[in-house]
This record gives C-alpha cells, sequence and structure tokens, in this order.
C-alpha cells in the first residue's frame, strides 16, 4: 500500500505499524503547506491524521475503505512543526472498523483529534 502512495511520499510522510489496528504518521510541516495566514492548512493535518487512520486498518491484511471521518483543530500547526498522529482502533467488527486519531507537535501540544468509521472489502492487500 506504502509503495503506491504518492500523496503520503509527496507530502514527506512516514508511516509506522506497531500492531494490526495501530499506525504512527509523522511529518514535517512545510513552508507550502501553509495558509494565507501562515498556519499549517487544516486539510494538511486531516490528511496526516487520515493517513494514519488508513494504514491502521489497513494493517489487517483486507483492503479497508473510509467510510466518514470528522476532525476537531485545537491549535495551529506551523512551518516548521514536526507532526505525529497515533491511531488506534476503538472497536471492530465484521467489515466495519472504528478508530481514533491524536495528532500531537514537537512539543507534545494536542493539535487535533480525529475519529474514522472505517468499511473493508474483504479483498486481500498482498498475498501471506
Amino acid at each position: 500500500m506504502l509503495a503506491n502512495d504518492a500523496s503520503t511520499e509527496s507530502m514527506g510522510i512516514e508511516i509506522e505499524i506497531p500492531a494490526a489496528g495501530a499506525a504512527i504518521a509523522t511529518m514535517t510541516v512545510r513552508d507550502d503547506m501553509a495558509n494565507g495566514f501562515g498556519v499549517c492548512h487544516g486539510g494538511v493535518v486531516f490528511t496526516l491524521a487520515d493517513t494514519a487512520f488508513a494504514f491502521a486498518c489497513n494493517a489487517y491484511n483486507s483492503e479497508t475503505l473510509s467510510a466518514s471521518a470528522t476532525i476537531k483543530w485545537l491549535r495551529p500547526a506551523r512551518p516548521g512543526d514536526r507532526l505525529v498522529a497515533v491511531a488506534s482502533e476503538d472497536s471492530r467488527e465484521g467489515r466495519h472498523g472504528h478508530y481514533s486519531v491524536v495528532v500531537h507537535n514537537q512539543d507534545d501540544d494536542l493539535v487535533a483529534e480525529f475519529s474514522g468509521h472505517s468499511i473493508s472489502t474483504g479483498t486481500a492487500l498482498f498475498e501471506e
């Protein structure tokens, strides 16, 4: 999945999957990610959190897509900030899953809270 993810690569997002149902996505906010107020565009923070969510729910080797997601932005991120999005599984039953993602900056300040609902297609991502 990561090998074919041009978006994640272009944003400089690094991925770690400590276990199925969990993922950590890390990136540094670049100048070209800032909006007209000089802060990181909310869509960039959403993308980082959504990326952690995607890798957490796909870690079971079953193609899984986002059915819905919401985010609360709690403080701005700025160019140069190192953001870490930690995704964890709240529940998973059948084809459906619910995940929480928290995004912190390098000072461990909470930047955003993300909640996602996933649905699995049942298609294997790779041969085991």
